[in-house]
């Protein structure tokens, strides 16, 4: 056994931009060891890897088969750690959530943001690995096309648990509201019951509670 007492990994995910919770690179970028004397070479590896390939490549090491798997988001990435060969993995999801979504291809990187108003980051991360310079107006076909994955990808996905909890929850509450003509503002639709929203609606059945 090796000791790893002596051993210090940085946690922060520092000098990339911002922290865990965000898409930036300081959100999910972290730093990993791995220590086999004689099957993994000394060095630093920096090719693209993800926490999912850890499955496919412990499987193949150990002559197991993924066959009958479900189809699985990770690949064997072991010569580029024993190796340092370059990584099979071209792609990186960061999120996929129905107000934001992030994936890197390549060098390129995208974080779309879908709540209004919406925004889109596109960064070289091999020029600007600390996402300073957002391109994206520089390149809209690049923006489209990755645009374009998370929106497929969004398909494909199961809808977050905890939203659709607090929607189901909010419903329970009130009626969906709906804008009124002449500028008279929302309102409940059939009236009655409470509001969702925090604009005074639900103040009629709190009265009525108080009186």
């Amino acid at each position: 056994m090796t000791d790893m007492s002596k051993l210090v990994l940085p946690c922060d995910n520092g000098p990339y931009r911002d922290g865990k919770g965000t898409l930036f690179e300081g959100g999910s970028r972290v730093a990993a060891c791995a220590n086999w004397p004689g099957h993994i070479k000394p060095g630093t590896v920096d090719g693209l890897m993800h926490a999912v390939d850890l499955y496919p490549t412990f499987a193949a090491l150990a002559g197991a088969s993924t066959a009958k798997c479900k189809p699985l988001d990770g690949v064997n990435v072991w010569d580029t750690i024993a190796e340092g060969k370059p990584s099979p993995r071209t792609e990186v999801i960061y999120n996929v959530e129905p107000f934001r979504a992030a994936v890197r291809q390549g060098d390129w990187k995208c974080i779309w943001r879908s709540l209004i108003p919406t925004s889109v980051d596109l960064y070289n991360l091999a020029e600007d690995p600390f996402e300073k310079n957002n391109v994206a107006a520089a390149h809209p076909d690049k923006v489209a096309a990755m645009q374009g994955r998370l929106d497929a990808l969004g398909k494909e996905a199961t809808k977050p648990l905890a939203l659709m909890w607090m929607v189901g929850t909010a419903m329970k509450h009130g009626k969906p509201i709906m804008g009124s003509e002449e500028g008279k503002g929302t309102a409940l639709i059939g009236g009655g019951g409470r509001s969702i929203t925090d604009e005074g609606f639900g103040e009629v059945e709190a009265e009525a509670e108080h009186h």
